[in-house]
């Protein structure tokens, strides 16, 4: 299976505090693949390295074959440095996109906290997310010669609208939909990027038991229509442990353990840290 996505010894480091530790995974092209561990233990500030939020201290980001994110401890930080593999990338060129870039790449993602634009209706975060591969430049734009370009673009904002079960909802405020709609939305508005790897930061997070059912499937078909890639951050082990191809499991910035659903769930080291100690009677 090819590796859409690799991770090489990256870390990330906020003063003394190491947030992410000598982190090396992938994802293979075609899986879903979740990243879990308790509160804290680094699984945001690794999809933020990823897409371009924070800068890694050290580390190797690598998409579809292509480096796109390369650090190394310099200044006052190679004296401060925590982590591991510190002299590994010092002769290689830095790389350090904006999120801008990342996306351009075919790289989107959801957040944990649901952020649509507030402001705008339910059609216009999607319309506005689908900018990012518009061809026109501020000349078009100004004398509306890119006037076919935004035609096609509305036409495919209602498609995606309507495939997501959100066109009816086209003309509403973002912020006045329900909360399931809301996180379907901002994910509707993550596909209008057209990716090839999708981030999902805790989809789940606020849904109640049929709601988080329901997201199950709705990712399973997302990912067969769009062809997709998928990782995520998830703390419903049930939703986990359902549509996970392998899984990788973070405690204190460090990787812990790493395997399919039943192999993870079945590793002491994750049961101590996350899952829960059993108890002998």
């Amino acid at each position: 299976m090819k590796k859409l996505l690799q991770l090489e010894h990256v870390t990330m480091q906020f003063g003394g505090v190491v947030a992410v530790n000598n982190l090396s995974m992938h994802v293979g092209e075609g899986e879903i693949v979740a990243l879990i561990g308790p509160n804290g233990a680094g699984k945001t500030t690794a999809f933020n390295c990823i897409t371009g939020v924070y800068e890694p201290t050290n580390g190797r980001i690598v998409y579809d074959g292509n480096p796109i994110i390369v650090n190394h401890p310099t200044g006052k930080m190679r004296k401060a440095y925590a982590g591991y593999e510190a002299e590994r990338f010092i002769g290689e060129k830095t790389l350090d996109p904006t999120p801008d870039e990342i996306t351009k790449l075919g790289i989107a993602r959801t957040f944990q906290n649901i952020r649509l634009f507030k402001s705008m209706t339910v059609f216009e975060n999607v319309l506005t997310a689908m900018h990012v591969r518009a061809r026109e430049n501020v000349f078009s734009a100004v004398f509306r010669l890119s006037w076919k370009e935004e035609r096609e673009m509305e036409k495919a904002a209602e498609k995606l609208l309507e495939e997501q079960g959100l066109l009816s909802h086209r003309d509403e405020k973002a912020t006045s939909l329900p909360y399931g709609l809301q996180r379907r939305l901002e994910i509707a508005r993550a596909l209008a990027t057209r990716p090839r790897l999708l981030l999902l930061d805790e989809p789940a997070a606020g849904m109640n038991p049929q709601e988080t059912q329901e997201l199950s499937a709705f990712i399973k078909e997302i990912k067969e229509r769009y062809d997709l890639t998928v990782l995520m951050i998830e703390h419903h082990m049930d939703l986990v442990m359902n549509i996970s191809d392998r899984i990788y499991v973070l405690d204190f910035g460090s990787l812990i353990a790493e395997g399919t659903p039943a192999e993870v769930q079945d590793d002491q080291r994750v049961i101590d840290a996350y899952l829960g100690v059993s108890e002998d009677v």
